[in-house]
C-alpha cells in the first residue's frame, strides 16, 4: 500500500509540475487532478486485466501478477479451490449415497407436499409398477390405485405399515404375485419418504407356520382320540378275548402312527439343521435298489387285494456318495409313495440310470391316478395333501415328499415330478456328477495296483 501511495503522489507531482510549466502556476491543480485521473484509469484497467483472467482461468493465475490486485486473486483462487473441492466431496458422497439406495433391496420413494414423486429408486418402480424417469413429479395417488394405499397415505398416520397388492405385472422371486409392506415416514416439513418391502415370502412362510401346527395338531389328535375311545371301552366293558385282542391291536397301530409323525418330524428337523453330507462314503446303488423292492413288495402284499407289476432296474452298476441312511429314505419314500397310491393291478417301474454328462438318475414311474399341475408345486410341502382321507387309508404321515426334498437337496441334487391326472406320475432324483462314480471304472482303475 505505500508504494501505491507513493506512485499516486508521484504521478500527481509529475502532472502539475508539467502544467506549472507549460502554462503557469495556476493550472497546477489542474495538472495534479489530471495525474490523478490518469493514475485511476491506469488502476482499472489493471483491475479489469485482472477480472477477465479471472473469468478465464481463476484457478490458473499466476501469484503476485498484479500486486494487490495479485494478492486478492490468489485469495479468491484458494478460496474457489476450496469450495470447488467441497462441492466435489458432496456430489461424489451424494451419488454414492444415492447408489447403496439404487443397490437397497427395499423400495424407496420421495414425494413433495403434494405427494408428486420427486425421486424413486429401481426397486420402489419394480414393486410399484413406476418409471423412475417417465412418473417423475406425478401424483403417486394416480399411479398406486389401491384403496388401502390411499387411505394411509392421506390419513397421514404412519404409525404403522399398509400391506397392499403389487401392480399385475410386479412379481416377487418366486413367480408369484407380490405383497407390499408400504410405511411413510415425514421429512423436511410436510414431505414423505415411502419405504417398501417385498413380503410374499414371509406371509407365505407365516401360512406355512399356521398350516404346520395345525396340521401336526391333527395328525396327533386324531389317533390320540382313537386311543382315548379304546381304552375307556376296555375300561367299562366287558369284552372276550377276540374282542379285546382287537382293540389292542387297533390301539397299536394308532400308537405306531403316532410314533412314525413323531419320528418324521424329528428326521426333518435333524435334516435342516445339519452340514452337507460327506462326498467319501459311497453307497451301492444295488444294495439300495434291492432294498427299495423288498419294501415295496412286502407293502403291495399288504395293501392291495391284487398284487402290484413291480419292476427294478439297475442299468448301470455304480455307486452315490452320502449318508446312506438318508439316501435309502429319500428312495424308500418314493417308492412306497407310488405302491401306496397306485391302486392294486397297477404298475410301478423303478430305474436307475447314468446320464451322458456323469449325473445319475433315478426314477419312480407308477400309473396312479395322477396329479393335478395345480398340486404339483406343494406337494414338498409338510402335510400338504391332495385327499386327505385318501391319505390316512394308506397310513401316510404327509411328510414323506418334504424329507425327500430336503435329503434330496443337503446331496446336491434335484428333485422333479411329473404328473397327469388319469394318467400316472413320474419322480425322479438326479445327483450330481461329483457323487456318482461306476464301479466297473473304479475297480479297472485299481487293477494295476492289486496286480502289482
Amino acid at each position: 500500500m505505500p508504494g501505491r501511495l507513493a506512485a499516486f503522489l508521484c504521478l500527481s507531482a509529475a502532472g502539475a509540475a508539467a502544467a506549472g510549466f507549460l502554462m503557469g502556476w495556476r493550472l497546477a491543480w489542474a495538472g495534479a487532478w489530471a495525474g490523478a485521473l490518469g493514475w485511476l484509469v491506469l488502476d482499472m484497467l489493471r483491475a479489469h486485466s485482472l477480472i477477465q483472467a479471472m473469468r478465464n482461468d481463476a484457478l490458473g493465475l499466476p501469484p503476485g501478477r498484479f500486486g494487490l490486485w495479485g494478492e486478492l486473486s490468489d485469495r479468491i483462487r484458494r478460496a474457489l479451490r476450496l469450495r470447488e473441492q467441497q462441492t466435489q466431496q458432496a456430489e461424489q458422497r451424494l451419488q454414492e449415497f444415492l447408489a447403496a439406495i439404487q443397490a437397497s433391496p427395499n423400495g424407496v420413494v420421495l414425494v413433495d407436499e403434494e405427494g408428486r414423486i420427486e425421486w424413486c429408486n429401481q426397486t420402489a418402480g419394480v414393486h410399484l409398477g413406476l418409471d423412475v424417469e417417465r412418473d417423475l413429479q406425478q401424483l403417486i395417488a394416480n399411479l398406486v390405485r389401491d384403496p388401502a394405499f390411499i387411505g394411509y397415505l392421506a390419513s397421514w398416520n404412519y404409525s404403522r405399515e399398509v400391506v397392499i397388492d403389487a401392480p399385475v405385472a410386479s412379481r416377487s422371486a418366486s413367480g408369484q404375485p407380490m405383497r407390499l409392506s408400504v410405511q411413510a415416514h415425514p421429512y423436511a416439513g410436510n414431505r414423505r419418504m415411502l419405504l417398501t418391502r417385498d413380503i410374499t415370502a414371509l406371509e407365505k412362510a407365516e401360512e406355512m407356520r399356521r398350516d404346520f401346527v395345525a396340521n401336526v395338531s391333527h395328525e396327533i389328535r386324531t389317533p390320540l382320540t382313537v386311543l382315548t375311545g379304546f381304552v375307556e371301552t376296555l375300561q367299562t366293558l366287558p369284552l372276550d378275548a377276540d374282542e379285546r385282542a382287537r382293540y389292542l391291536a387297533l390301539m397299536g397301530q394308532q400308537a405306531q402312527r403316532m410314533g412314525t409323525l413323531v419320528a418324521d418330524l424329528l428326521t426333518l428337523s435333524r435334516l435342516e439343521g445339519s452340514a452337507a453330507p460327506p462326498v467319501n462314503q459311497w453307497t451301492r446303488m444295488r444294495a439300495l435298489m434291492a432294498h427299495c423292492e423288498d419294501e415295496a413288495r412286502g407293502l403291495s402284499g399288504r395293501i392291495a387285494s391284487q398284487p402290484h407289476k413291480l419292476f427294478f432296474a439297475v442299468e448301470a452298476d455304480s455307486e452315490v456318495s452320502g449318508v446312506p441312511t438318508e439316501l435309502q429314505s429319500a428312495m424308500s419314500n418314493l417308492v412306497t409313495n407310488a405302491v401306496r397310491y397306485t391302486p392294486g393291478g397297477g404298475e410301478v417301474v423303478v430305474t436307475w440310470r447314468l446320464l451322458s454328462d456323469g449325473r445319475g438318475e433315478f426314477t419312480v414311474r407308477d400309473t396312479g391316478p395322477g396329479v393335478a399341475a395345480e398340486h404339483i408345486p406343494r406337494l414338498t410341502e409338510r402335510f400338504y395333501r391332495i385327499d386327505r382321507s385318501r391319505s390316512r387309508e394308506t397310513g401316510g404321515t404327509g411328510l414323506g415328499l418334504a424329507i425327500v426334498k430336503h435329503i434330496v437337496q443337503r446331496h446336491g441334487g434335484q428333485l422333479r415330478i411329473e404328473s397327469e391326472v388319469g394318467k400316472g406320475s413320474r419322480f425322479s432324483i438326479t445327483f450330481p456328477a461329483t457323487r456318482v462314480r461306476e464301479v466297473r471304472a473304479r475297480l479297472a482303475a485299481s487293477a494295476p495296483a492289486s496286480a502289482a
